[in-house]
């Protein structure tokens, strides 16, 4: 799950990136309006966390610029406890959900998975595919009730297949999901653990479609 985080103050930025990355997803960071704009009309994100005071605008500014041209990633706002006209007047702009400073970061982890998932039209938390399991809260995979022990990437490289069992995602589409900016990524990345992916669920429990990406294999049922 790729995410875009809009934060100015340096110190908090840099503890969501890690915190939130320890927590699964794949973080681009930014402080700045402009830069924030420019991100998201580059790159498709699961999901914005965006606080309202940037140094050259607001975050309502970027909020009322995403609606304005149809997007509709969800975005959860960080506000002051007392700013509850701010709160308001983004939820009404179009804000999926919004957390008061300071915060816990488990709780902006856990309403993060939530505004996506709602997005996504998913009610619950879990995905499940024949007999695997994958819970996003705890980060765990289970087959046949057997926890299966997956790396960071080969987690989010799982959950995103889950999420859309039927279609097959493109290699490219994965690249952009496991890896972000700051981070190199070789040729052969998606292939790797997709081949351990395979090693731990079962060698046909995902399909190549030649020249096209990946699926789960079956119907699910």
């Amino acid at each position: 799950m790729r995410i875009l985080v809009v934060e100015d103050d340096e110190l908090l930025l840099d503890g969501l990136s890690v915190g939130l990355g320890l927590a699964g997803f794949t973080v681009d960071s930014v402080s700045r309006c402009d830069d924030a704009l420019a991100a998201l009309l580059a790159q498709k994100y699961d999901g914005v966390i965006l606080d309202l005071m940037l140094p050259d605008g607001t975050g309502l500014d970027i909020l009322s610029d995403l609606r304005k041209r149809g997007d509709e990633t969800p975005v959860l706002l960080l506000t002051a406890r007392d700013q509850v006209a701010d709160r308001v007047a983004g939820l009404d702009a179009g804000a999926d959900d919004y957390l008061g400073k300071p915060f816990d970061l488990e709780e902006l982890a856990a309403r993060m998975r939530a505004v996506v998932r709602r997005g996504k039209g998913r009610a619950c938390g879990h995905l499940v595919w024949f007999d695997v399991e994958l819970n996003p809260g705890s980060r765990t995979v289970t087959q046949d009730g057997s926890e299966i022990s997956l790396t960071r990437r080969e987690f989010a490289l799982l959950a995103s297949l889950m999420e859309q069992p039927r279609n097959v995602v493109a290699k490219s589409s994965l690249e952009e999901t496991l890896y972000g900016w700051q981070e190199e990524v070789e040729s052969n990345a998606v292939e790797v653990h997709i081949h351990k992916l395979r090693s731990k669920l079962g060698a046909d429990f995902i399909e190549t479609v030649r020249g096209v990406g990946y699926r789960l294999k079956g119907d699910g049922s």
